[in-house]
């Protein structure tokens, strides 16, 4: 089972989720046992294929840290908040993270695009 930590604890992520505002980037952090990489990534990759296939999804891309980092960062776009709390919330979701590696830890956070004085990749 995951461990859920806050991002920011005076923004907890059920309240942004609530926030009926998109496109909305889902910035996922999270913190796994050393060794237990590829076993995360494997049930990771069952839990993406769901999200996948929910309204308003748009993409998902999975950021491995690097010099023996633990740290591995999901990066997913969703058409608003609304659409990624309907998948939270749809029945077929398990939420939890059950079977997930002993010590694994999630921090979730949504976040929207900033352009600054016209620098903003696409």
């Amino acid at each position: 089972m995951i461990e859920f930590v806050e991002a920011d604890e005076t923004t907890p992520y059920t309240r942004q989720l609530q926030e009926r505002t998109g496109p909305v980037v889902l910035v996922n952090t999270f913190t796994v046992p050393e060794g237990k990489a590829e076993e995360f990534l494997a049930l990771w990759r069952e839990d993406a294929a769901y999200f996948t296939r929910q309204p308003g999804f748009v993409s998902t891309q999975m950021h491995r840290g690097i010099a023996g980092s633990r740290i591995l960062v999901n990066v997913a776009v969703w058409q608003s908040a609304a659409h990624l709390a309907a998948a939270h919330s749809n029945p077929d979701f398990h939420p939890g993270g059950e079977g997930y590696p002993e010590g694994c830890t999630v921090s979730p956070h949504l976040c929207e695009k900033v352009a600054v004085d016209g620098i903003c990749a696409a």
